[in-house]
């Protein structure tokens, strides 16, 4: 029996860097605890940002604590073209060559270059999880949901292994809605083509292709 992955989702929401935050809501100030997330020492902070793009603007944007090295902003692929920017889809802090935005708070503002993306569905687990499920850092795996009468085969989902982690994979709003996730939703790895590793695109070609595997 395979193991059960808790399915999150995860709706728009910011990563910020202490130098933003402080230009954003003054100097020496700090992100403002409310709420624990699943992931040990992420949080819900009170503080809220609004970000603009060149079609429109998203108010009352949750930030993610703890700070980060870089502002990340991520949307779900609708999101993105509400908000005017390309459909970028990277793991968390690949965000070389993506859009950017406006980010406000009051009446102070920021004018990012990039950072902007949409982030590729993700699975954390431990180390020792991984080794359960045969499973290893940035493979890229199928799920299959365990869901109403909506349920579906995710590819192209990124195993990120940690040791501080907490088993859950995490899909945006788009994703979420499209297999209509139950009150606690799950998903099991499925294993195809003798467990090796597969793009689904080149799986896709082979059959048009005629090729069965």
């Amino acid at each position: 029996m395979g193991m059960r992955i808790p399915i999150e989702t995860s709706a728009r929401h910011a990563h910020i860097s202490q130098e933003d935050f402080e230009i954003l809501f003054g100097k020496g100030k700090g992100l403002t605890f409310v709420k624990e997330l699943s992931q040990p020492g992420q949080y819900v902070a009170k503080e809220r940002i609004t970000i603009t793009g060149p079609r429109g603007t998203f108010r009352n944007v949750a930030i993610l604590g703890p700070f980060r090295n870089e502002t990340q902003i991520e949307l779900s692929v609708t999101d993105t073209r509400k908000f005017g920017v390309p459909v970028v889809i990277r793991q968390s802090g690949d965000l070389a060559d993506t859009p950017g935005c406006t980010i406000q708070a009051g009446r102070r503002s920021i004018e990012l270059d990039h950072g902007v993306i949409v982030a590729k569905r993700h699975i954390h687990m431990t180390p020792t999880e991984a080794l359960k499920m045969h499973v290893s850092d940035n493979e890229e795996v199928f799920v299959i949901t365990q869901s109403y009468e909506r349920a579906l085969i995710f590819a192209d989902v990124v195993v990120r292994v940690n040791p501080n982690f907490r088993l859950a994979m995490h899909v945006d709003t788009d994703e979420s809605n499209a297999f209509a996730g139950d009150i606690s939703p799950y998903g099991v790895l499925l294993k195809m083509f003798d467990g090796d590793v597969y793009n689904l695109a080149s799986w896709a070609e082979e059959l048009q292709d005629g090729i069965k595997r």
